[in-house]
């Protein structure tokens, strides 16, 4: 550590005694102070190492490549009630209206507010932890990304178009108390085939949508991870869904006060574009999945309404 500032590693030297002391928020805090100066902290058995990044154009460390080379904290135990996590690949006024709905009904809980940035937007709303990547690690090594800095004991994945209009995280935790279920959210689909979705009120279904979807942080440290093929969003929750339900746990739809404005990502790719992309996404499910119509509600027994 010759090269490295001594005002970094005077940070370092804080973040230790943080983690000494178990203040395990506090030491994320000093985490995040020495990326944003450059430096990436490595926490290993024999000890802390840190990771000098280059610098981009701007003069700001420069986006991670890989969602790998993102700092984990989740070797560390639960510092927030939730984590809830935006991916921005553009229109990020849209990620600040869900960030400042969020906040609005939060209530007394604490919150860690993660935003993925594709972009060079450099402002975002107080107390937001920015990860920047580079655009071609695709929506789901962003994701992925954003699972490395997850120190929330639920994770909540956030789609910019939606707007919460009331108490969100209240309804998910208390779903996810139950730990028959794995990953939850309000918008369900379900399927006979493989091959043909369609939306279900539930309660159980074969897959929630990321426009919310929650799941305990356990199944993250547990290995759960987005299939990093899908550079595209669509059809990648789908198959994040079914590897949640291949643990033998339950999806489920759970209600909550929430606006879909419209999915600009979507509304702003040509239509012959987005039929490729979409077609791509669904045979790689589909080659991984076709096997496994045991995992579908509609061939569990007992009554299931398929809405």
């Amino acid at each position: 550590m010759n090269d490295v500032p001594r005002q970094i590693l005077e940070l370092v030297r804080q973040r230790q005694a943080a983690r000494a002391d178990r203040e395990f928020a506090r030491a994320d805090e000093l985490r995040d102070q020495i990326a944003r100066a450059g430096f990436d902290v490595i926490d290993t058995p024999a000890g802390t190492n840190l990771v000098a990044r280059e610098k981009a154009s701007t003069g700001e460390p420069a986006p991670y490549r890989s969602s790998d080379d993102v700092p984990s904290a989740l070797a560390e135990p639960p510092t927030f009630d939730a984590s809830v996590q935006w991916l921005v690949e553009g229109w990020s006024d849209d990620a600040v209206r869900g960030i400042e709905s969020f906040r609005r009904h939060s209530g007394d809980r604490s919150i860690q507010y993660v935003v993925v940035d594709f972009t060079e937007r450099s402002i975002w709303p107080r107390e937001t932890q920015v990860v920047r990547v580079h655009p071609d690690l695709g929506w789901a090594g962003g994701r992925n990304a954003g699972l490395r800095r997850s120190a929330g004991r639920v994770v909540v994945i956030v789609d910019g178009s939606v707007e919460a209009l009331g108490d969100v995280l209240g309804p998910l935790d208390e779903a996810l108390a139950d730990h028959e279920v794995g990953i939850t959210g309000p918008f369900g689909i379900v399927t006979d085939d493989l091959r043909d979705f369609r939306e279900s009120p539930g309660p159980d279904v074969d897959a929630v949508e990321s426009y919310v979807m929650a799941f305990r942080r356990e199944l993250v440290e547990g290995g759960l991870r987005f299939d990093e093929k899908f550079k595209f969003y669509r059809t990648a929750d789908i198959e994040f869904s079914f590897q949640v339900k291949a643990m033998g746990l339950r999806a489920t739809v759970t209600p909550l006060p929430v606006r879909k404005h419209e999915q600009r990502m979507w509304a702003n790719t040509p239509e012959d574009e987005r039929a490729r992309l979409s077609k791509r996404n669904f045979y790689r499910f589909l080659d991984r999945w076709r096997g496994r119509t045991d995992l579908l509600v509609s061939r569990i027994d007992g009554e299931v309404d398929l809405g």
